[in-house]
């Protein structure tokens, strides 16, 4: 089903101001983290706890006016900031940063669900690539912008009015979506809460595994995409780049932080592409863009084992890695757009929330993984480059078949 063109403005520019106000408040709390040794397990246990609340928000955006939940997590988050803000005048802020994080966190793992499941209800199938391409932009173009602009607001005005900007941005969002009309039909609830939660997950399971296996099977190759190919690029990058090609300190982290921007502009590039050529692309060629990814990193392997100019190595990494955040994008659009138009508009809540908590689950594992292989394989950290290209190559055969089938 379609609604007026205005609903759908008006979810676009609500998640401009989103991506806005998220880019600010991220880049405030991470800069306060900064100060703090336990910076990294905090990190840790926010993954875990957003990836814990997908589920529930995808139960919520099945079962409750998606708008209302949106207004309701936007105006709970400006209220954490504001609260957050309050706090910031006393003592012994590693707790009440942590808390504000995972909350915020939590926050935008039952948000969500809530944004994907509307899109179908906003466009019609043929629109839903175009439709999802966009908000891929916006997610990346603030994870390029955001924190520059964040540091020249924090470096100009301070911490404080920085959160200030982040409170009005999640206020205003709100209020913009109390305007936005999502067709809602009361699904019946029996039972208990838990109850009702476990019924929702085993009819989203059963729809997966008996009604369309299509799905699981996109799934699974998520997953393991993100344990091998996105995971070896988390970890892989700055470690390349600090730790084995020769750099000082110094210019080692400039040089990671430029590494870094260039990917997120690939993401962003990636989704543009998406957009301007959703048209053309075969659903049946989805895996031709998985295989590219994967094959995309056998050349940083053969630069590192041929070569040991760090400059000429940093140079194919990163180039490689523009290439594949590219093409990882264009992919996951693609995935997210299938699933949403293969799944009744009853069930997409829930079914995208298994789909991106299972997919996004892999990769604390896949981060675990490439840590210990690049302490094994250290002076041979080409070997760990060539194996997660060839383990990514597996699965991207795998998504050609499975896609070149339908």
């Amino acid at each position: 089903m379609s609604m007026p063109a205005g609903n759908y403005e008006r979810l676009r520019l609500n998640r401009v101001l989103q991506a806005y106000a998220n880019s600010k408040y991220f880049y405030a709390q991470i800069h306060t983290a900064k100060r703090y040794e336990k910076k990294r397990r905090k990190n840790e246990a926010e993954l875990i706890f957003k990836r814990f609340h997908d589920g529930f928000g995808g139960i919520l955006a099945d079962r409750v006016n998606k708008r209302n939940v949106m207004v309701a997590l936007d105006f709970f988050t400006a209220l954490v900031v504001l609260a957050f803000l309050l706090r910031m005048e006393g003592e012994g802020l590693v707790l009440p940063l942590t808390v504000t994080l995972m909350l915020l966190y939590g926050i935008a793992g039952a948000y969500q669900p809530s944004v994907q499941a509307s899109i179908p209800a906003l466009v019609s199938q043929e629109n839903l690539l175009a439709a999802n391409s966009f908000i891929n932009v916006v997610s990346s173009f603030s994870a390029l912008l955001g924190p520059a602009l964040g540091g020249l607001l924090y470096s100009a005005y301070g911490l404080k009015p920085v959160l200030w900007i982040c409170a009005g941005c999640f206020f205003a969002s709100a209020v913009m979506e109390t305007f936005i009309r999502i067709p809602f039909e009361k699904q019946e609830a029996q039972g208990k809460v838990w109850e009702i939660v476990k019924a929702d997950f085993t009819e989203s399971i059963g729809f997966i595994r008996r009604k369309k296996p299509v799905i699981g099977k996109a799934m699974w190759m998520a997953c393991g995409i993100n344990l091998f190919l996105a995971s070896a690029l988390l970890v892989g990058v700055p470690y390349l780049i600090t730790e084995t090609l020769g750099f000082e300190e110094a210019q080692a982290n400039r040089l990671c932080g430029i590494a870094q921007g260039v990917m997120a502009a690939g993401g962003l590039t990636g989704g543009i592409c998406t957009g301007i050529f959703a048209g053309r692309m075969k659903l049946q060629k989805t895996g031709n863009l998985a295989v590219a990814a994967a094959c995309s990193l056998f050349p940083v392997g053969a630069s590192l084992f041929f070569f040991s100019s760090g400059f000429l190595n940093y140079s194919v990494l990163t180039f490689c890695c523009f290439v594949i955040m590219i093409l990882s994008t264009v992919l996951s659009v693609r995935i997210v757009s299938f699933v949403q138009a293969e799944t009744p508009e009853r069930l997409v809540g829930k079914v995208m929330a298994l789909v991106l908590t299972v997919s996004m689950c892999a990769q604390p594992l896949g981060n675990a993984l490439y840590g210990l292989l690049f302490e094994r394989f250290r002076g041979f950290e080409y070997v760990v480059v060539l194996l997660a290209g060839g383990a990514s190559l597996l699965i991207a055969a795998g998504t050609k078949r499975v896609f070149r089938a339908l």
